[in-house]
């Protein structure tokens, strides 16, 4: 019994040890086979064939640099990831994607993400620099700003889109494209593969949170009242304003009030002059008319002026209240050039709004709609 037991244990032994090594040999061989997917992997994100992608042009024809300075940015934009924001202060689409672009700042800008917003102007007063510090001091913008005053840059870019989004990666090569609102996760999740692909071809080492910022996307009306331009060029081709007297380009014109007004069109009443982006208040007073439908309405305004809104010839209710009008009130007074919201309800519906403007010299650009 006593040399069975002894057969027995010594055999125990033995399977044991046996266990033990073939489990280190595992582990190694499982070890090994990690290291080598991770390589794998990296080697695939540093070897990405890229003849088919432009690279990014050069920043050209700049007039100012805001928040950085012009060597400071090119030291800047060596071996980074870069996204560059086209976009123009008064574009409400724009301005409703700024808080993402914010938030990507803010959260990848420690790992390699350089964002330079490219201010393209459409209208003459968004080419001064005041005005546009005053919106980025608005919208807490801190990455660089460059103002393409004369929009050579948006030439270079072959650009013809208020925002449009370019993103290039560390080497220069642009890898993505988007034009207008919208496709935020798509565009993040570019921004994340491409600081990754960054992170692997320099050695660095890099935070992985794989979670997308988290804000609430506007939702665009389907049916909706297209953007109004009061500058007799920007309105080139479009049947929007209603009244019979029509554009006449650098004159005054004395504006009856309609008979009746159609849906999509606007319809001063006053004296006003006739600029190529605008109109502007000859008389004291004066108003604009329009039939719309949107559940958003903004307005794009210089100089200063008391407005009084009504819908369907009543006071402003305060569920279509806009943000920008006076609390408790039915009046919007503006003073600086920029972008008001004077309508904002929860859903599209169609009224008639009434503009009743006080102040001589005041002028207006467009309707805006959501």
């Amino acid at each position: 019994m006593k040399s069975e037991l002894k057969t027995a244990l010594i055999f125990g032994i033995i399977i044991v040890a046996g266990v033990g090594i073939l489990s280190v040999v595992f582990s190694t061989l499982d070890q090994e086979s990690s290291l080598a997917n991770i390589s794998e992997n990296i080697q695939n994100q540093i070897n990405i064939d890229k003849t088919g992608f432009k690279t990014a042009p050069d920043l050209v024809g700049i007039a100012h640099y805001l928040n950085i300075t012009p060597e400071k940015l090119k030291e800047e934009m060596k071996e980074k990831v870069v996204l560059y924001d086209i976009w123009t202060y008064s574009c409400i689409n724009c301005i409703r994607t700024l808080p993402y672009i914010t938030a990507w700042d803010d959260k990848y800008s420690d790992q390699g993400l350089l964002i330079i917003g490219v201010h393209s102007p459409e209208f003459e007063f968004e080419k001064d620099p005041q005005n546009v510090m005053m919106a980025i001091d608005k919208h807490g913008i801190n990455y660089p700003v460059v103002m393409d005053n004369e929009m050579e840059t948006w030439k270079a870019f072959e650009n013809r889109y208020w925002p449009r989004k370019y993103i290039a990666d560390h080497e220069g090569y642009i890898r993505y494209d988007h034009i207008g609102e919208g496709d935020y996760e798509k565009t993040e999740q570019v921004i994340q593969n491409l600081l990754k692909e960054r992170a692997a071809s320099l050695g660095i080492q890099t935070a992985t949170d794989a979670s997308l910022v988290d804000i609430e996307e506007f939702e665009h009306t389907l049916f909706r009242t297209p953007e109004l331009y009061f500058g007799y060029e920007f309105a080139q081709n479009r049947n929007q304003l209603g009244s019979h007297e029509g554009f006449q380009p650098e004159k005054t014109v004395s504006y009856n009030v309609p008979e009746k007004i159609e849906l999509h069109k606007f319809y001063p009443t006053g004296d006003w002059k006739n600029h190529s982006d605008s109109m502007e208040l000859v008389s004291d007073e004066g108003t604009v008319q329009l039939l719309y439908n949107a559940k958003e309405v903004n307005i794009v305004t210089e100089n200063r002026a008391e407005i009084e809104i009504l819908i369907d010839g009543k006071m402003l209710p305060a569920e279509y209240s806009g943000k920008d009008v006076q609390t408790g009130s039915n009046v919007l007074s503006v003073s600086e050039p920029n972008l008001y919201n004077i309508i904002n309800s929860n859903e599209s519906s169609s009224h008639v709004l009434d503009l009743k403007i006080k102040g001589k010299g005041f002028q207006i650009f467009t309707f805006t709609f959501g």
